[in-house]
């Protein structure tokens, strides 16, 4: 189950250039995948054999600890492409940083060898029954027969398709831990049972661990960074930015595309093509600025957290990320909605025609985007501009 040997990425342009090659060839096929829910098993293959998935690796062990600003560019682009091609590695960059905060220099040289290798690590998401997304049954119980995992998760995005299946879960102490399975490991079934209209592809549903054999070496202390300012929450949030950003962009470039070599004039224009109706002109500058501004102010909070992450990350400078990245969620998802809609508007009745596949654009900016509420931004954001209160240190922050 191991993939083809990963090329190692040395430096922020060659993971520049690996995404666009990978953009590339992702985008053919990508509505056609989403109509007929086709998984991007080849695509995710060439994400392993780019390197692209050890580019967070410290460059220690060998990785080339790229920029915030040339990781949210990597998301940007390849997530324009195929959006679910770049959901599914996304927690891989989460995963790997919680190695790089609290992993042993053994379980570093293990997992971050493993990624640059081009092994996948999914995800195994929040509890589906609870009140509260972090309420948690699943856990690690001590037996005759060593320590075993056991527990159902949901909202396991890039399970399906990975090597390691890391987990959330109450330890033999009762405190979190998060727990490392191979996809393979005798006990562990990922179940397709994702039936959301975006992101079809991304096969975000069920895993379980029935008795899953797990070593302490397969254990890290989540509960060790529970009172340490980290930036685990604002990558996690770039990431996500930088996902819609790229839907984004992809709206925006078929509503050009659309208008200038489809799409026909209202009546009333005097014009004799779209490209010339003044409404239609105001509106795609519209969305072109609105798209700049979600650029910009990415850009910006990940060279805020690339700024951050120079220093040791303090209380003060934890908020800061957060409240920096909380700004680019806004836009981005704002401007991935927008852009969606519009859309049609703009292009008129003929592109809503099945054959088209615009509606993916829109069908995936609402399902990413609902992630973390943007509502919740704006009150973080005017909490501590009013009160000075820090956002409180989770994956959604």
């Amino acid at each position: 189950m191991s993939p083809a040997p990963a090329h190692v990425i040395r430096d922020d342009a060659d993971a520049l250039a690996a995404a666009s090659r990978l953009a590339e060839g992702a985008v053919i096929g990508a509505a056609e995948r989403d109509r007929n829910r086709v998984f991007p098993r080849v695509e995710l293959d060439r994400w392993s054999s780019s390197g692209l998935g050890g580019i967070t690796v410290p460059r220690e062990f060998r990785g080339a600890d790229v920029s915030f600003a040339t990781l949210a560019e990597v998301f940007a682009t390849v997530s324009a492409a195929d959006p679910s091609l770049g959901q599914i590695p996304q927690n891989q960059v989460g995963v790997l940083a919680v190695i790089s905060e609290i992993g042993t220099a053994e379980q570093k040289r293990r997992f971050f060898a493993d990624a640059l290798a081009g092994l996948r690590f999914g995800n195994a998401g929040p509890e589906r029954t609870g009140q509260r997304m972090t309420d948690m049954t699943t856990r690690v119980v001590a037996g005759a027969d060593g320590l075993r995992l056991n527990g159902q998760r949901f909202y396991s995005t890039g399970a399906l398709f990975a090597h390691w299946i890391p987990t959330r879960a109450l330890g033999t102490d009762d405190r979190p831990v998060f727990v490392f399975a191979r996809r393979d490991a005798p006990g562990v079934n990922v179940v397709d049972d994702w039936s959301a209209f975006g992101q079809r592809t991304t096969a975000s549903g069920t895993v379980t661990f029935d008795n899953v054999a797990v070593t302490p070496d397969d254990m890290l202390p989540l509960h060790a960074m529970a009172d340490r300012p980290t930036l685990a929450g604002p990558v996690s949030q770039l990431v996500q930015a930088a996902i819609d950003l790229g839907i984004a962009r992809a709206a925006v470039a078929d509503a050009v595309a659309y208008v200038r070599d489809q799409g026909r004039p209202w009546i009333d224009s005097g014009v004799d093509r779209a490209s010339d109706d003044p409404t239609i002109r105001h509106g795609i500058g519209h969305l072109s600025t609105a798209l700049a501004a979600a650029e910009a102010v990415t850009r910006e909070s990940a060279e805020t957290l690339d700024a951050i992450a120079a220093e040791p990350v303090t209380p003060e400078s934890s908020a800061r990320a957060s409240v920096a990245v909380a700004e680019a969620k806004i836009l981005t998802t704002e401007i991935a909605l927008e852009a969606a809609e519009t859309l049609f508007d703009l292009a008129g009745a003929g592109a809503t025609r099945g054959t088209h596949a615009l509606d993916r654009h829109w069908r995936n900016a609402r399902v990413h985007t609902l992630h973390d509420p943007v509502r919740w931004k704006y009150h973080l954001l005017g909490n501590y501009a009013v009160n000075g209160t820090f956002p409180r240190r989770h994956s959604w922050n």
